[in-house]
């Protein structure tokens, strides 16, 4: 019985000494070889590299170490072979050196890359690891390992500078906090709070060149968000750049309609660069059988503004101008004496202009530019105009002889000049056209 037990115990050792224990797999990421690399290859040499790379993934390293040379320098995967198993036996300098001169020979080198991702995780070289990633997803966009430690590795190296930056700030080590939020920007490009960030601390240097490259990246990135859009157009106003300002200022309007800040912003802008809002309403001007008032004096505020300028004193006080669609007009051209105001303070903006009105405004209009410095020659002398229902005693005959003198009105063919008829629009808007083309 004894020699039994003892007999089968030494066939169990016997047989136990037979078997072969397969190696563990080594702990690395080893992706299928891509197809782009096999496929131009012939049969045979796809064969020995497959057996190579399945060695490898098998953890059978010396065999796979015969199999990577046996393939050849020449071998697209020799020199990621010998890499990967450099890296298994911690020889790092060497593994480094094989995935760079694979990655030297074939840039778009996938496994190269990989295995440098692996190699700096490795030797804990995190930026090192973050670009080689970066590097990964460049070739291949859609691998998971990838984008998972890419990620993480991302919002880990983000967090970490923008604590920095943040105690670098609070110290007041503006410098410090600056090279960190730029390497924060290294791994989140895109980071609108980091951008802004930055901008408002090269504002703090009174350095707006580099303020507006951050305010512009972060508007670009963020085109819906308010508080960005508000912050670039307030440095472009800053930096005298009023048109791009405008624009952004209007951007923000569109995405919040209620913000008062930008509308301000917005009518001081157009004041400064000389944009006039012209309402729909002045193009119905030339259509109107008779002209207002109102319609004057939109006509002069901008047919003329070029040569009309900014008057110093304060506007009159005006008690019926607050509904009509002109009242920035009107305020524009009584301000400089060139539509008078009657003494109860009322301007009667619908109020029907006649002919004897509109000659004694632009009368009114010459004198106001000769005063700015232009010049106006007369083309008929006063004296030679024979008008048949104007006499010299009419209470208007002086400024309408003198308008007609000027020929920027003219006399019907009966020779009359009808006073008291109401001008139709495109007889008016023609005569301030007429007037401004004698303008020297």
């Amino acid at each position: 019985m004894v020699k039994n037990v003892c007999r089968a115990g030494a066939v169990s050792l016997l047989l136990c000494c037979c078997v072969t224990i397969a190696p563990p797999p080594p702990n690395l990421y080893l992706e299928n070889l891509p197809q782009s690399l096999v496929t131009p290859l012939t049969l045979e040499e796809r064969i020995r590299m497959e057996e190579a790379w399945d060695l490898l993934r098998q953890g059978r390293l010396d065999k796979a170490e015969k199999a990577f040379l046996r393939l050849g320098p020449e071998n697209p995967l020799y020199s990621v072979g010998l890499g990967y198993l450099s890296l298994l036996g911690d020889d790092t300098a060497a593994a480094e050196g094989w995935f760079g001169q694979e990655i030297k020979e074939n840039p778009g080198s996938l496994l190269g890359q990989l295995g440098l991702v692996q190699l700096y995780q490795k030797t804990e070289e995190e930026d090192k690891e973050f670009n080689a990633l970066r590097e990964v997803l460049k070739i291949d966009p859609l691998n998971s390992w990838a984008k998972e430690g890419y990620e993480s590795l991302r919002v880990q190296k983000t967090e970490q500078s923008v604590a920095s930056a943040r105690e670098a700030a609070a110290k007041g080590d503006i410098e410090t906090a600056k090279e960190s939020y730029l390497k924060a920007l290294h791994y989140s490009p895109d980071s609108v709070e980091i951008h802004l960030a930055l901008a408002g601390l090269y504002k703090s240097e009174n350095k707006t060149p580099s303020s507006l490259v951050h305010l512009k990246a972060a508007a670009a990135i963020a085109p819906d968000n308010v508080e960005a859009q508000r912050l670039y157009a307030a440095a472009l106003a800053e930096a005298k750049q009023y048109e791009r300002s405008l624009g952004v200022y209007q951007k923000v309007l569109e995405l919040d309609s209620g913000n008062e800040e930008a509308r301000q912003q917005v009518e001081l802008l157009k004041n400064e660069l000389g944009i006039v809002e012209i309402p729909s309403r002045y193009n119905e001007i030339p259509l109107s059988a008779a002209v207002t008032r109102e319609d004057i004096a939109a006509l002069l505020a901008v047919k003329l503004k070029d040569v009309l300028e900014e008057s110093a004193a304060q506007p009159t006080i005006m008690i019926d101008i607050s509904a009509s669609w002109a009242s920035k007009f009107i305020l524009k051209v009584t301000s400089l004496g060139l539509l008078e105001v009657h003494s109860n303070h009322a301007f009667q903006p619908k109020r029907t202009v006649t002919r004897a009105e509109l000659a004694e405004t632009l009368i009114r209009v010459i004198q106001y530019l000769e005063s700015q410095g232009h010049r106006f020659i007369l083309q008929i002398p006063p004296d030679r105009i024979q008008i048949q229902d104007v006499t010299p005693d009419h209470y208007d005959y002086r400024p309408i002889s003198q308008i007609l003198s000027y020929q920027v009105m003219e006399l019907y063919p009966d020779k009359t000049f009808r006073p008291d008829q109401p001008v139709p629009g495109r007889e008016a808007a023609k005569t301030i056209d007429i007037l401004l083309a004698l303008v020297r």
